[in-house]
């Protein structure tokens, strides 16, 4: 079986990664799972929320998008990520600028969300062409909810807009859109890359009592979330392409790149699923946190459905492989 690029398919997850976990613990209260990214570990009266996660295909603010890629992970169990540590692998050539710069990145930007950087490892790595950054994050919890907490009935909500990492990273490389791009749209997409965040607008979304799941959309967008937390919890679904948000400035990095925003890593987007009757209250708390957010779609019994705007209604049968694959070129060159 040849694999693709990006995030292993759910049946090889299950069938040659999630059961071989070493020794068996009690303590193991959420274990690895498909949709869930997080593990949860009993200490106690409390629990230690865990979660890592790789930055691969950038190489701009690697520094930025590696303290928030496994801080949003955590925070998505409703609580507030305080600890990570870092593997930080470079390629053959690199300089000391290069270092510099993911360190000082990383040293800020946790220091922005009030996480202390514990430690890790760095190295020159033989073979890569970019920088890998992986962290994980920690939280410690009274309580938690994960992707696998979906009912049947809750809306689907999401914050901000699809594709934001991917409109940042997009936005970043101005030189694949040629000549006659608008640079002031271009120049706007690249600042995507400040709302990768979602900690405020999860912690605040999960103190209403009325969120039963999120999942931060990252690899595969919104469609790739939707699909996620739907396997997690064992639901179908229905989403409604018209009622995503879709920026002017995403529109157009993906329009002129041939790319699907549904489709488009999304970090900073962050996925909720709500209990009906409930979605003004968790608005109005996102509002607080400075986020906006909308309902898109339903989960519920049965398949997942993506409603075009044309009226036709495809059938999700997998998660997508992500549009960013295509603009990254694996040999480096």
């Amino acid at each position: 079986m040849v694999l693709a690029l990006g995030k292993l398919p759910p049946a090889v997850l299950s069938k040659y990664l999630l059961g071989m976990t070493g020794a068996p613990s009690s303590d193991l209260v959420i274990p690895p799972s498909v949709g869930v990214d997080f593990g949860v570990i009993k200490q106690g009266r409390d629990y230690l929320v865990v979660s890592s996660d790789p930055v691969t295909g950038i190489t701009e603010r690697v520094g930025w998008y590696a303290v928030n890629v496994s801080a949003n992970d955590v925070a998505t169990s409703g609580n507030r990520p305080r600890f990570i540590q870092s593997i930080i692998l470079l390629p053959e050539d690199a300089r000391v600028g290069m270092v510099a710069s993911i360190s000082r990145e990383m040293h800020r930007t946790a220091a922005g969300l009030g996480i202390t950087i514990v430690g890790g490892h760095t190295e020159l790595t033989p073979g890569l062409m970019r920088p890998i950054v992986v962290t994980t994050a920690f939280a410690f919890a009274r309580s938690f909810i994960t992707a696998a907490d979906s009912r049947d009935g809750d809306t689907i909500m999401i914050t901000k807009s699809a594709a934001v990492e991917g409109t940042a990273i997009c936005g970043s490389d101005a030189g694949r859109f040629g000549r006659g791009a608008d640079q002031e749209m271009i120049r706007r997409a690249r600042g995507f890359y400040r709302k990768l965040s979602v900690v405020e607008e999860a912690v605040a979304a999960f103190g209403t009592g009325k969120v039963h799941a999120m999942h931060d959309c990252t690899e595969g967008g919104v469609l790739g979330a939707v699909y996620e937390m739907s396997f997690a919890s064992n639901l179908g679904f229905e989403l409604l392409e018209d009622k995503i948000p879709v920026a002017r400035e995403t529109s157009y990095v993906c329009s002129r790149l041939g790319l699907d925003p549904l489709r488009l890593i999304s970090s900073g987007t962050l996925l909720l699923s709500v209990k009906p009757g409930a979605e003004e209250e968790v608005a109005s708390a996102i509002s607080a946190a400075g986020s906006k957010v909308t309902a898109v779609g339903a989960f519920r019994k049965g398949g997942g459905v993506l409603a075009r705007r044309d009226g036709k209604r495809e059938t999700v049968e997998g998660p997508p492989t992500d549009e960013l694959w295509k603009l990254i070129d694996v040999r480096g060159t």
